[in-house]
């Protein structure tokens, strides 16, 4: 120990930052290099991260803290999935081939899930979406909310250096966070995304003015926001321009002008007529008092009301100033000019949103409009504050998606990536190692499926397919299917009895498993531990569980891809064959 703690010792390796997080450049702290990263100890390493239950508080495991990387190599290996189901309208069926533009759904560590997809979807995924463990250390998602900073840093960092990877070169990834860590996390994505990739931080509201935190009102201001940090794979990219609903004085108070057509045609638009609005409500008989029936007619004629904007490089001059004129482009579409300006209508500010006609303006990054109230009913399953709003899931989706592509959520938590991503037409991929029971995402996806009545027929109940969130929205009427699948279990299954034993014997009894099933630590000698049993007895059940643990390889929680045929794992042929199909021979 004396060696490995000596600052002599790897003087290269971010084990070197024994004490401190900071921002360094050249080993020193706030330099004035522009080339500024986040240091932390452990940085180097890799946080394994595992856990089974939601009140679970593993103690974690740094691998590779000073030596040995073959050892990261054989962790990230990829590993054997199991316990294959397909998931449809009609129940659960035996899975018999994995097809590309199958719906995944895997249950294990996430780490080692996003290493095994490396070979099957590197570069194919279009967009990511996490709300990962805030570091809050008390919030009621417990997914191991508990880490210092020096843990929690490592975490992300090892599990966002394989996201990029999934990614297409257009891809995007969107990052939710509370304002604790959003600074840290902002720098570490700028270094593995590069800063050059950064698009912007999205402010979200997430709760309102009411409950508990206004009890503190008088010594702090309540919290009601959250970020989204995007960021781009390579650069540019296409956006779906998204707008949001608005009042007409908000978004279209300079569109005064109002064209009387008389009958004439687009290509006789120089005799139309050009009124006010407010003589062409005169004309109509609106009574200008009534606020419901002005807008009514606003909204019916925003094909006809306009305004004029200036366009610095087109010459308009060999064109009448006081009459419409017609402006051809190349292919075949057209459009106004006024006075020597182009004409701009209000039409193109007046959508159709929820059903309703209403102005819009285009969506910046300040997102106050999402609802947030009664999540507990979405999905028919309840995550209290670990589950985020469906609108916002559609509004990213919308934002960068198309029909079909594919996303990825690898902090799944109650499912709302995938349950919108399947009401949306996206193929996509959730990765979950929590056990959230009745509450989980695989219960949420199979109330998005619904399931067949006595006549083979979907109807519109929440006990038949999910009728709440976004489903009215894109008229979700159940249907379509995903594959679940979990991650084989070695020395992990050794983990879960240990933490789950309550006293001596019960630890003796895995133990003596152990000796004849699990994968030791080199370190172990059975027998020597045999000789000291009596001393392991004395010790606090806690300790004896700890020290268990440690006779365990940790780089063997899970079975690796390239051991699939070794007798002692028993696994069955069924399972061999469709790892061997997902993975394409590896």
């Amino acid at each position: 120990m004396k060696f490995v703690d000596n600052k002599e010792f790897l003087p290269d390796s971010y084990t070197a930052f024994k004490n401190k997080i900071g921002l360094t450049a050249e080993k020193r702290y706030i330099a004035k290099s522009k080339e500024v990263v986040l240091s932390w100890p452990y940085k180097d390493c890799i946080l394994e991260g595992g856990q089974e239950k939601e009140d679970e508080k593993r103690k974690e495991i740094f691998h590779n803290e000073i030596l040995a990387p073959d050892e990261i190599d054989r962790l990230l290996e990829p590993k054997v999935f199991t316990n294959f189901k397909k998931i449809d309208a009609k129940g659960e069926h035996q899975v018999k081939e994995i097809k590309p533009d199958d719906n995944l759904i895997i249950k294990g560590n996430n780490l080692l899930v996003l290493h095994s997809l490396k070979k099957k979807y590197a570069g194919k995924v279009k967009l990511i979406y996490i709300d990962p463990p805030y570091n809050t250390g008390n919030d009621e998602f417990k997914y191991n909310d508990n880490f210092n900073h020096s843990t929690w840093l490592t975490f992300m960092k090892n599990r966002l250096e394989v996201a990029k990877e999934l990614l297409r070169d257009d891809g995007v990834i969107f990052i939710q966070i509370n304002d604790i860590m959003q600074g840290y996390l902002k720098v570490l994505c700028d270094e593995v995304f590069g800063i050059e990739n950064f698009h912007t931080t999205i402010c979200v509201k997430m709760s309102h003015l009411s409950g508990v935190k206004m009890a503190h009102k008088n010594i702090k201001l309540p919290k009601i926001k959250e970020f989204i940090l995007f960021y781009t794979k390579k650069g540019k990219i296409k956006l779906n321009p998204q707008y949001i609903p608005s009042s007409w004085e908000d978004a279209l108070e300079r569109y005064t002008s109002f064209i009387k057509k008389d009958g004439y045609s687009d290509d006789e638009c120089e005799k139309w007529r050009i009124i006010t609005v407010n003589q062409a409500m005169k004309e109509a008989g609106i009574d200008t008092k009534n606020k419901k029936d002005v807008l009514k007619f606003k909204l019916s004629n925003a094909h006809l009301i306009f305004r004029t904007a200036r366009n610095r490089s087109a010459d308009y001059s060999k064109y009448p100033k006081n009459k419409f004129s017609k402006i051809d482009n190349p292919d075949g579409s057209y459009y106004f000019i006024y006075k020597g300006e182009d004409v701009n209508f209000a039409a193109e500010k007046v959508m159709k949103i929820n059903n309703t006609i209403t102005p819009v303006v285009a969506l910046g990054d300040i997102w106050t409009d999402i609802g947030i109230n009664n999540l507990s009913n979405e999905g028919g399953v309840d995550l209290r504050f670990g589950k985020k709003p469906e609108k916002l899931i559609e509004r990213i989706l919308n934002l960068c998606t198309s029909q079909g592509d594919l996303v990825l959520d690898y902090h799944l938590g109650s499912g709302t990536t995938c349950a919108v991503a399947h009401k949306m037409g996206r193929q996509y991929i959730g990765v979950e190692q929590l056990d959230y029971g009745k509450n989980d995402s695989v219960q949420r996806l199979k109330n998005v499926i619904g399931k067949e009545n006595s006549k083979g027929k979907l109807s519109a109940t929440i006990e038949d397919y999910d009728t709440t969130g976004i489903s009215k929205e894109v008229n979700w009427k159940g249907g379509g299917s995903f594959i679940y699948c979990e991650l084989k279990e070695f020395n992990e299954e050794f983990v879960q009895k240990i933490e789950k034993a309550k006293d001596s014997k019960e630890i003796l009894k895995v133990w003596e498993e152990m000796k004849n099933h699990a994968f030791l630590s080199y370190r172990v000698d059975p027998k020597l531990f045999d000789e000291n049993i009596d001393e392991l007895k004395k010790l606090p059940l806690e300790q004896q569980k700890d020290l268990l643990i440690k006779c365990l390889d940790v780089n063997n929680l899970y079975v690796n891809y390239s051991e699939i045929e070794d007798k002692q794992h028993k696994i069955s042929k069924e399972d061999i064959e469709l790892n061997k199909r997902f993975y394409g021979g590896l």
